[in-house]
């Protein structure tokens, strides 16, 4: 987070300079115009282009594409993953994951946010992205909708925290199918024991 916020100032840099370096709009007091003066401008319709406007103009737009600009860097930078979290990426099952009670869940990659995931099934779509656990367990989370989806050797769930349920139980990849089995033969020992 602190790295966010720090990325964030670096790029607002330029916008504030584009901002101080701004032409101000400052009144000019005008030196007292006497009567033939007055008679020639009213005599001349002057047609003089104003640079000001186009001046400010151009500062505005100028600081408007700046703007943008940092915008889309903090969208890039919040984005943007870490090098732990691509690593997890690598571990997620995809394709078509057969679930409890003839349920599915399909788990694509984005193919335009590498280490992001398109979660979906039946009454939901999810746009999820890897999150680093102490456990090992591969997590992810759509933190906007409130979704996660976790993943351990033999199964894998999804869950919206937000409404406190569980949407998908007992997802099995064909990887966790056979981890599965080969837990059924030969159980691991008990904490306990």
């Amino acid at each position: 987070m602190k790295t966010l916020i720090a990325s964030a100032f670096l790029l607002l840099a330029p916008v504030l300079a584009l901002a101080s370096n701004a032409p101000a709009d400052k009144p000019t007091a005008k030196a007292p115009v006497s009567e033939k003066a007055k008679a020639k401008t009213t005599a001349k319709p002057a047609a003089k282009p104003v640079t000001v406007a186009k001046a400010e103009t151009s500062s505005r737009v100028q600081l408007k594409s700046a703007a943008n600009q940092v915008a889309t860097g903090i969208l890039a930078a919040e984005a943007a993953l870490s090098p732990q979290e691509l690593a997890i990426a690598d571990q997620v099952h995809v394709g078509r994951i057969a679930c409890e009670l003839g349920a599915y869940v399909t788990v694509s990659s984005d193919a335009t946010a590498p280490g992001h995931f398109h979660v979906e099934g039946k009454g939901f779509k999810y746009h999820m992205s890897p999150v680093a656990t102490t456990t090992g367990t591969v997590r992810l989370e759509d933190t906007k909708a409130g979704a996660v989806w976790l993943q351990i050797a033999n199964k894998s769930m999804l869950m919206n925290q937000k409404l406190g349920q569980r949407l998908a139980d007992e997802c099995k990849s064909p990887e966790q199918i056979v981890v599965a089995e080969a837990i059924k033969k030969n159980p691991p020992r008990s904490v306990l024991d």
